[in-house]
């Protein structure tokens, strides 16, 4: 996020040393430091450069070369510094490996001016440089030169020494024909495709980034360009491109909208409950009270953020910001694009994020995870104390489960019963076979969602926390129930392991009555007949129960069960007379002629002639809408006095747990979101990869490189957690309204247990598509979390402290892989899968990546590597995470990719550190921590990073102590 005024080079005192020269500075629109371009749109200018016969600022020391590439506008006359090469040491002839590229709106003429400053650097560490020489050039000067190089004199200060040359030579990515350069070569046939290793189908990356799927989601784009030489002397042109992701804020709004429509909910059906005894009433308030607190306080949040307007991305220095904790920290997308000798062009794509953690919560009492742990231990206590049944996690997920299915379920089933008047109506009975079809399977599906002792039991305890409920009589209690104190509830010393009705009162034994129970034999009021009603402590008489609970002395136990089961019993009688229509349809189709079509919802109140279908099936149907009402109406206000029981005994910290995982989980749903939406745009015309999506799903591999020591053990537990909860979401892909970039923004549908992610294509995108997808199949996606933490938190934690959290989720995430593998094993063909010069054996990497996980070794970042390569070869999704994604995270993404370069793409060994050097001094790594604090330096000291392993290590003079 750049201020619009001086923009900073890759060593700060290069600005002072342009100053020094007399020439002003400034920001120019589209750019935001060195290197930075925005998406490329044709024509393209980028450029490669080398200096020769340099002379140093002394005679016998040859220079640490380094160019600075500033744009002169011939409307402003102002110098804009745009990019930097990185520093080739001791040669007079430096060929630098890092490019420069210039975004649209750049040349923004022919006239437009590039100066290119030579210096010498003398101490990389402390940025002391001096001035060797300059050269200026104009961009219709690199356009229509001779086989698009430029060679330019170089001069001294005072315009008259030349100092060397250097070579302006124009780089046509993507664009260049096999033999166009002798040391730059291209083999673009179309061989097997790999995604994620992925070839661009269009001819260009640019055709391919400049389409409306890629404008929608991914916005300010950075990129980098480079040449690295081969081991057999050939040269390949690598281009980093980074991107923000508007799925940073619009996913955290949809979801908060969705928490507060949850709420809101769940509080109207708290209030559905009815009348309650007193205790239970009050319990209800103050759970609808707390519920309240939490929609105001996300409300307030989406105001805020709703406000918000410019970069798509929240910086790691705004991580503990209140309105900003459900947005993920610094998310963003980074393509390495590579083209060599003969090798198709390829991709690779890694999404960069913050660890998804509660920091403006903080971490004083750990993270989710153990947060979770112990809250559940103390619900037990917690129930006793607000004489609540203690419900499991397993019991509240399927009351909110059987709340879900009978909410859907019910809509459908009235609607498909329609249908089947509507056949009937028109004398269809291919019609009425196709409705009744479906019919039969969703009320079949209703019912055995209601098949649980669950809904039986929590119908029997709101039953007994109905105001006037009683035992038989005041010595003995119903089965499972207990006797009725002076507060007309369930009490609360045994909770029933299985989510069963409630146990007797604390220190009193079944059989006898507790001191405090009434001494009135209260009955309730059935069939008309009189009794004496219960005197509460207030000499109130109670109100009327809810005629939805049979009032009945001793509540019937099986009545549930009846119920639900002449939902089925309806669904046969309509079964049996559309058989019965069937047999008469010979005569029917002689003697009838179809009947108007009249309005469905209309209730049929003449008598029609015999034989009419719609007339013989109406009741039928009629009776199983009403059943199914009768048993939504029960089931529903019994799950929610489940829900009600957990959130009272959570009363002191359930909610507020909810509040952190709702945090946690909109971080961790906005980065996978972007990481499946890219991953989904890079396979669009790979159909093996489209096969895989919908046959199995995409594992989606987080790398994390916290330390288990401190605040960062918190944020662990956080992560994972987030990471977990991810198994809950499916993603859909659906058609565009239109190819407006509105209306291809991913939408978020669902509830807290489970969410759908709609990702909406263009027309004639979406119509390549496999018939599955297009159907609107689920796509699952299987998220694994492996860390090893690599900083001096590390060190302690590895030497004094508990790495145990660190083992178990990586032994866990390995057995989640190793499961995938093996289902994609069972349903993909191998040829789906991404080809790699590597061919290592995919079960042989999982073995050696098992071996790993159980093998006590400090730092053992080689799972993290082992993991990456995996997920690659599986066709997922790759995501790398550390507190902020800016320091720790440009290590591992820059070491990633020079390994890449090296295992895939034969790069020299000779040049791999200075590759690895020149990605973390001037790449889209460098421009991320600029972004993020201001400050071109990465936030380490010496002495951290003498606890790092060293190929993790940055380039001397890009580090230092910075706030972050």
């Amino acid at each position: 996020m750049e201020d619009g005024g001086t923009r900073h080079l890759s060593h700060e005192c290069r600005v002072d040393m342009m100053e020094e020269e007399g020439e002003p500075l400034t920001g120019g629109d589209g750019l935001t430091g060195a290197g930075v371009i925005l998406i490329p749109k044709l024509p393209h200018v980028e450029f490669s450069l080398e200096c020769r016969d340099l002379i140093g600022s002394g005679r016998d020391r040859k220079p640490n070369a380094l160019v600075q590439v500033a744009v002169i506008d011939p409307r402003e006359q102002y110098l804009v510094s745009h990019a930097c090469t990185e520093i080739v040491e001791g040669s007079r002839d430096p060929l630098f490996l890092t490019g420069v590229t210039f975004p649209p709106e750049y040349p923004a003429s022919p006239e437009t001016l590039v100066k290119l400053t030579v210096y010498d650097v003398r101490d990389k560490a402390r940025d002391n440089s001096s001035f060797l020489g300059s050269a200026t050039f104009s961009v219709s000067d690199l356009l229509r030169s001779k086989d698009d190089q430029l060679t330019l004199n170089l001069r001294s200060s005072d315009g008259v020494l030349a100092v060397g040359t250097v070579l302006v030579s124009r780089v046509n990515m993507g664009e260049m024909e096999e033999g166009d350069m002798d040391h730059i070569t291209a083999d673009v046939q179309q061989a097997q495709k790999c995604t994620l290793v992925c070839e661009s189908s269009q001819g260009t990356l640019n055709d391919k980034d400049n389409s409306p799927l890629t404008g929608a989601v991914f916005k300010n784009p950075v990129c980098k360009v480079y040449k690295f030489q081969t081991v057999d002397s050939k040269w390949m042109l690598v281009r980093e491109q980074m991107e923000e992701c508007t799925l940073s804020f619009s996913i955290p709004r949809q979801l908060l909208h969705l928490y507060i429509q949850e709420d809101m909910r769940r509080i109207q059906e708290l209030r559905d409950l009815g009348e309650l005894s007193p205790h239970w009433d009050n319990l209800r308030k103050e759970v609808i009270g707390r519920y309240g607190q939490v929609i105001a306080a996300y409300q307030e949040t989406l105001a805020e953020l709703n406000k918000i307007t410019g970069p798509s991305f929240k910086p790691s220095c705004s991580k503990a910001q209140r309105y900003l904790e459900f947005i993920p920290i610094n998310l963003h997308t980074q393509r390495m694009r590579v083209m060599c000798p003969r090798q198709t062009d390829a991709f690779y794509d890694v999404i960069t994020v913050g660890a998804p953690a509660a920091h403006f919560q903080g971490f004083k009492g750990g993270g989710l995870q153990r947060l979770l742990s112990r809250h559940e231990a103390e619900k037990k206590s917690f129930s006793t104390a607000y004489q609540c049944i203690y419900y499991s996690p397993e019991h509240t997920a399927k009351a909110q489960e059987v709340l879900h299915s009978v909410g859907h379920l019910q809509p459908l089933i009235s609607g498909l019963a329609d249908q089947l008047l509507q056949a009937a109506q028109q004398h269809s009975m291919a019609g009425l076979r196709e409705a009744l079809k479906t019919l039969a399977g969703k009320t079949e599906q209703f019912v055995h969602a209601l098949k649980d002792e669950l809904v039986k039991s929590a119908l029997l305890a709101l039953h007994a926390a109905q105001p006037g409920y009683v035992t038989k009589n005041q010595n003995q209690t119903l089965p499972g129930h207990q006797g009725h104190s002076h507060q007309d509830h369930p009490s609360p010393s045994q909770r029933g392991q299985q989510g069963q009705s409630p146990p007797q009162n604390p220190g009193h034994s079944p059989g006898q009555p507790s001191a405090t129970d009434s001494p009135v034999v209260v009955c309730n009021n059935v069939d008309g007949g009189s009794q004496t009603a219960p005197i509460r402590e207030d000499g109130q008489t109670p109100l009327k129960r809810q005629d939805s609970i049979p009032c009945h002395k001793e509540y019937d136990e099986e009545e549930w069960d009846r119920v639900w089961a002449d939902v089925a019993k309806s669904l046969n009688c309509v079964i049996a007379m559309v058989d019965k229509l069937q047999e008469q349809e010979p005569i029917n189709n002689n003697q009838e002629q179809p009947i108007p079509k009249q309005v469905l919802a209309d209730v049929i109140t003449s008598h029609n002639p015999e034989g009419d279908w719609r007339e013989q099936l109406c009741p039928l149907v009629v009776r199983l809408k009403e059943c199914v009402a009768e048993v939504v109406v029960r089931a529903r206000r019994a799950m929610t006095f489940v829900l009600l029981q957990e959130a009272a005994c959570s009363i002191p910290q359930g909610l507020f747990l909810k509040q952190r995982r709702d945090v946690v989980f909109s971080q961790a749903l906005a980065a996978l979101a972007c990481g499946f939406v890219m991953r989904l745009y890079a396979g669009m015309e790979d159909k093996g990869f489209l096969r895989q999506l919908h046959l199995v799903g995409l594992v989606a591999q987080f790398e994390s490189l916290l330390s288990t020591y401190s605040e960062e053990i918190g944020m662990l537990e956080d992560m994972e957690v987030g990471i977990s909860d991810l198994h809950r979401v499916a993603f859909k892909i659906t058609q565009a309204k239109t190819d407006d970039p509105c209306d291809l923004q991913p939408v978020v549908i669902g509830r807290r247990d489970h969410y759908t992610v709609e990702v909406p294509l263009p027309r004639l995108a979406f119509q390549t598509l496999p018939h599955e997808i297009k159907e609107g199949k689920a796509l699952q996606v299987y998220p694994v979390l492996f860390n090893v933490g690599i900083n001096e938190q590390q060190t302690i934690a590895d030497r004094f402290g508990d790495i145990s959290l660190q083992e178990r989720i990586n032994q866990r995430n390995f057995e989640i892989l190793d499961s995938y593998y093996k289902s994609l094993s069972d349903k993909v063909p191998s040829e789906c899968l991404p080809c790699f010069q590597t061919q290592t054996d995919l079960k042989d990497l999982l073995g050696t990546l098992g071996q790993n996980v159980v093998t006590k070794k400090r730092k053992n970042v080689e799972i993290l590597w082992l993991a990456g390569t995996i997920c690659r070869r599986l066709n997922g999704i790759r995501f790398t995470s550390c507190k902020s994604a800016k320091d720790r995270t440009s290590m591992s993404v820059t070491l990633e990719q020079c390994a890449l370069l090296r295992d895939e793409h034969q790069l020299n060994k000779d040049y791999f550190t200075r590759a690895l050097d020149c990605m973390r001094r001037e790449g889209c790594r460098i421009e991320n921590v600029q972004k993020n604090i201001k400050c071109r330096k990465y936030a380490f000291n010496m002495l951290q990073l003498m606890a790092f392993p060293k190929i993790y290590r940055p380039p001397e003079g890009t580090y230092g102590k910075v706030d972050s």
